[in-house]
């Protein structure tokens, strides 16, 4: 068994891309498979470097292993071989219509309610007429043609499924420059380099059709091959989800915070009727079953990520993490913050409360309690620093001495000490701050 994920380096990878390698690189490691990346870079124009590289970084944060790296770019000695014996055998034949003209042709089609599959007109053009369109400085492109007939599978996600190829036009598989397409690319890969299950989403359904179709010209055979059409996935209003919208990418994702782990987790479960659970790449290996996934699209929930993304972090050491948190941030810190962040970039924030100098609301309704609160405030003394128990102790003093209790106690002071509404236990956070820092809070919020 043998597995790939075939991305195009013309953009960022996006949590859709990643939810098919992740589908994969699981199904490998669960069957003992062998996994292969194969940078799907025919497309000269647009395909950049930096995206190859970038790509290759993403699926490393994720955690995704591949055994082996193939670019197209290096095998189009192996395209040019394979189009040679589809042309000898008259399934490749060239055609010299513009754009224009094939415009023309699909509004007539439709204007007379035809469906507007491509006429086959280049397959009459006698040996003379091309030789004359050649002479006339026309290059031509490359048509594959299509058997008569319906092409089938059963499909580990969508059950049976089934493509009628009449209702398709001839695929342009070769451009009059030379380059493949990735329809011919992917099939020649697919078959010289061993792949056995193909992962991928269900807008790939006609691909595979078509591509089990020139499979069979080049010899192949497609019970030697396995598909699984992978839902897309919705917005959280139920939409398409934009593969424009930068915000999900992975490389913005990991820039806000998000763990690999939860990530690799969520995409995993998501679209079954298994909860994530913040698991390790091997411990979701040994149970992913990919025929789990509805064949309905499932929704992208970034609230349900980042609640995945809190456990993760919540479950995290200091160890895994030190060198993400601001500088000085110790393990004190840690333990007390992790718990109410969705990210480790709110992290910065936090040691910003403990160790920086954050302003306060002012609090006029509130002004005298809080001087109070500043005078009973315990010293913090070298032979008997702030511990988890100075806050109990000062809290107690003042509920004697104001009668307040619950919100009417607790509120104002959180709101002083660290100008938020909620957040970690301030019975934690006090030996943090320190008593310089507590007490101008306080007046500053009582002025």
């Amino acid at each position: 068994m043998k597995l790939r994920f075939a991305p195009s380096p013309t953009g960022l990878l996006h949590v859709g891309n990643a939810r098919q390698a992740v589908a994969n690189a699981l199904h490998a490691r669960r069957h003992k498979a062998g996994f292969l990346l194969r940078i799907d870079d025919t497309d000269v124009e647009r395909s950049r470097e930096e995206h190859v590289q970038g790509i290759q970084q993403d699926l490393a944060w994720l955690g995704l292993e591949w055994d082996e790296l193939v670019r197209q770019s290096d095998r189009r000695a192996r395209y040019d071989l394979a189009a040679e014996r589809l042309r000898h055998s008259g399934r490749l034949y060239p055609c010299f219509e513009s754009e224009e003209e094939l415009r023309a042709k699909r509004e007539m089609r439709l204007r007379q309610r035809r469906p507007p599959v491509y006429d086959r007109a280049m397959l009459r053009m006698t040996p003379e007429q091309r030789a004359q369109a050649e002479a006339n400085g026309k290059v031509p492109y490359w048509r594959f043609r299509l058997s008569d007939g319906v092409i089938g599978w059963n499909d580990l996600v969508q059950g049976p499924t089934q493509v009628k190829l009449p209702s398709i036009s001839d695929p342009v598989v070769i451009r009059a420059d030379g380059t493949v397409l990735y329809t011919f690319a992917s099939v020649v890969d697919d078959l010289e380099l061993g792949i056995t299950h193909v992962l991928r989403g269900e807008d790939h359904v006609t691909n595979t059709g078509v591509q089990l179709d020139i499979l069979q010209a080049l010899g192949g055979r497609p019970d030697r091959f396995t598909f699984a059409h992978l839902p897309l996935l919705l917005d959280e209003a139920g939409g398409k989800l934009s593969k424009r919208f930068d915000g999900l990418s992975l490389r913005a994702l990991r820039h806000d915070g998000i763990e690999p782990t939860a990530l690799v987790s969520y995409l995993a479960r998501l679209g079954t009727s298994e909860d994530p659970q913040p698991l390790s790449f091997a411990e979701m290996a040994t149970t992913y079953d990919v025929s789990r996934v509805s064949k309905s699209p499932a929704r992208f929930d970034m609230r349900q990520l980042l609640a995945l993304n809190r456990r993760t972090t919540h479950h995290m050491s200091f160890e895994q993490v030190r060198d993400r948190l601001p500088e000085g941030a110790t393990e004190a810190f840690w333990n007390t913050v992790r718990g109410n962040v969705d990210m480790l970039s709110e992290m910065r924030h936090w040691w910003d409360v403990v160790g920086g100098s954050i302003i306060p609301p002012v609090q006029e309704e509130e002004a005298g309690f809080l001087l109070q609160a500043l005078e009973a405030l315990p010293p913090d003394l070298p032979e008997q620093p702030w511990d988890s128990q100075t806050w109990q102790a000062w809290t107690s003093s003042l509920r004697a001495a104001t009668g307040r209790s619950g919100r009417a106690l607790f509120h104002p002071l959180r709101l002083a000490l660290t100008a938020e509404e909620k957040g970690p236990e301030l019975r934690d956070l006090l030996p943090l701050m320190g008593h310089e820092r507590v007490s101008g809070r306080l007046r500053m919020a009582a002025s």
